[in-house]
């Protein structure tokens, strides 16, 4: 085949189902660490002329950047035509303004880095802030691959009397794209956040949920003290328990332990990042992303660009 997918860190068969899907080799990658820590990797499949993925989830990114900066440098002195990064989390978007003076603005140095090594960039709903889409920090060509399409198909399938709840302003565009999907009521509540770990959420008031299945929706779960708080306040109000879909489940620390003490029913993730909560696979769609762009540059190529 003309393509091959490498992973250096995915969930579990998400490289294999990328493959699958995308009509790709499964490429072997060789990496480990010297005893001073530094970085050895080796490209044991053959590239010269191919359209290259590589797949790295870019959770707890400082250690994985070397050896994926590594791969893409090799994979380009081996002749790959193209190098696609498929990063499911794309890491360092929360800095995208410097608050304080002197402060690093991480998320322009990140994008300035990645797109010096890649031909294109594929994620799954970045958490963005003050930048309204990739392409304003980032100068390669970029696809962000919505996770709601998947997740309404998880709730349809496994929920079917799921009333779905945002706990805050930022998860609405999730919430109504969920619910309307498939065709489940929907509420978005409110949040204060005083720091990484001081969270209030406020309900107003609830519906009625008494014969419906509280879903929580979150595009991210670090702390997760958002979560943790609006299970609280729907205990608090007398519905079941709460199910939690998280896009990416990071879960620092103790915090899915904390989760599940606060009550919550049970906890479901997108694929994004590994986790043992992963019950939604991304792969599909990251699949499709990028059959659109290695047909774009065959494309390119014939026309002798």
């Amino acid at each position: 085949m003309s393509r091959v997918v490498f992973s250096l860190s995915a969930a579990p068969g998400m490289a294999e189902g990328l493959a699958r899907c995308f009509e790709a080799d499964l490429g072997e990658l060789e990496t480990r660490r010297f005893p001073d820590g530094e970085t050895y990797l080796r490209i044991a499949t053959p590239v010269s002329g191919r359209d290259v993925v590589l797949l790295c989830t870019l959770d707890r990114p400082d250690a994985k950047i070397a050896p994926l900066l590594f791969a893409a440098d090799a994979l380009r002195d081996q002749g790959a035509r193209s190098i696609a990064l498929v990063a499911p989390y794309l890491a360092y978007m929360r800095q995208d303004k410097a608050f304080n003076p002197g402060e690093a603005i991480t998320s322009m140095s990140f994008s300035r880095l990645l797109s010096f090594y890649f031909d294109f960039l594929v994620t799954v709903d970045p958490h963005l802030h003050r930048i309204d889409n990739l392409d304003e920090i980032y100068s390669v060509p970029s696809k962000v691959v919505p996770a709601a399409p998947a997740i309404a198909d998880w709730l349809k399938a496994n929920i079917p009397d799921a009333f779905v709840i945002g706990p805050d302003e930022e998860s609405e565009q999730w919430v109504l794209d969920v619910a309307d999907r498939a065709g489940i009521p929907s509420a978005v509540l409110e949040k204060k956040r005083w720091g990484d770990f001081d969270v209030a959420i406020s309900g107003g008031s609830l519906p009625d949920m008494d014969d419906k299945q509280p879903v929580i929706i979150d595009d991210i779960a670090s702390s997760a003290r958002t979560l943790v708080e609006t299970v609280k306040l729907l205990s608090k109000a007398g519905t079941q328990p709460p199910v939690c879909v998280v896009v990416h489940p990071i879960f620092a620390g103790d915090a899915y332990d904390e989760l599940l003490q606060a009550g919550a029913k049970r906890v479901i993730s997108v694929n994004a990042i590994a986790h043992p909560t992963n019950a939604v696979d991304i792969s599909p769609a990251l699949a499709e992303a990028l059959c659109a762009w290695s047909v774009q540059n065959d494309e390119l190529i014939g026309a002798g660009h």
